[in-house]
């Protein structure tokens, strides 16, 4: 809403009117082709006659009929796959807050969904340091570290930005509900924050000092132990997770030539 102070007492209220109307057409009829959309609320919002109702749709206009308006449509992603991947790279600055907010909420619904199931939920965040420039977003990875686990939810953060991570304010509750930590190579300057931060020794500091390739610390609970993973480049999984483009081109030949299928074992 862009005030100083959010949303307004009287426009939660408006709002609160408006959303049973909004979602009565789902509710008789709970398939996918009902589910409201933002432009159902804006509809909603124009038909009050609340000044505070005209303010709210106004605002939302720019994400209903302006430039922004890529959300305000049913989904197309196909959510009750085994794995489903979100990829925010493309959104603009300012649709990139509420697009991560929106994920995190679908994911919040997979765990809650799952969890009736009796089924545990995975949860990778690459770039995890731009959830946490967002006060809502940093609040929100918060949330979900510490609750997760009672539902099933098995978060884990991954980022190559390590200032930018330990620059909010919320990293400290996060590594505080954190069990294990996996840490490669590092700069010094981030070495001397992460060394102060998970009380790191200088022997231990110099398994991620100049490191090579897999080699670095493990942090499980209270234990830390250094390692070295020497990943054998001749196996048809490598040739699938390699990102380095000088080996793609030939990894991607033998790959279509030979035809790689791999399977999640079933537990």
């Amino acid at each position: 809403m862009g005030s100083r102070d959010g949303i307004e007492a009287e426009e939660k209220s408006v709002i609160d009117r408006c959303l049973p109307l909004v979602y009565q057409k789902y509710f008789e009829n709970p398939v996918p082709e009902n589910m409201p959309t933002l432009g159902d609320l804006y509809d909603c919002l124009r038909s009050q006659k609340e000044p505070q109702a005209q303010r709210i749709a106004t605002a939302l206009e720019i994400y209903v009929n302006g430039s922004l308006k890529v959300f305000n449509h049913q989904t197309n992603v196909e959510l009750n796959n085994r794995i489903v991947c979100f990829d925010i790279k493309e959104l603009g600055k300012q649709l990139k807050k509420i697009g991560m907010l929106i994920i995190q909420d679908q994911v919040w619904n997979r765990v809650t969904i799952n969890r009736s199931s009796h089924k545990s939920t995975r949860y990778y965040i690459d770039e995890f340091h731009l959830l946490l420039k967002e006060e809502q977003t940093a609040a929100y990875s918060v949330e979900i570290w510490k609750r997760f686990r009672k539902w099933g939810g098995i978060p884990t953060g991954i980022t190559q930005n390590i200032k930018d991570l330990l620059a909010s304010r919320e990293i400290e509750n996060i590594f505080e509900n954190s069990d294990f930590i996996l840490m490669l190579n590092q700069a010094a300057g981030d070495r001397q924050i992460l060394a102060k931060q998970l009380n790191i020794s200088p022997y231990q500091l110099s398994y991620v000092t100049n490191s090579g390739e897999g080699e670095g610390l493990l942090f499980y609970g209270n234990t830390i132990i250094p390692f070295k993973d020497k990943f054998d480049r001749s196996t048809k999984l490598y040739a699938l997770m390699t990102t380095k483009p000088e080996e793609r081109k030939s990894t991607d030949a033998v790959i279509s030539e030979k035809g790689v299928q791999l399977h999640a074992k079933n537990d």
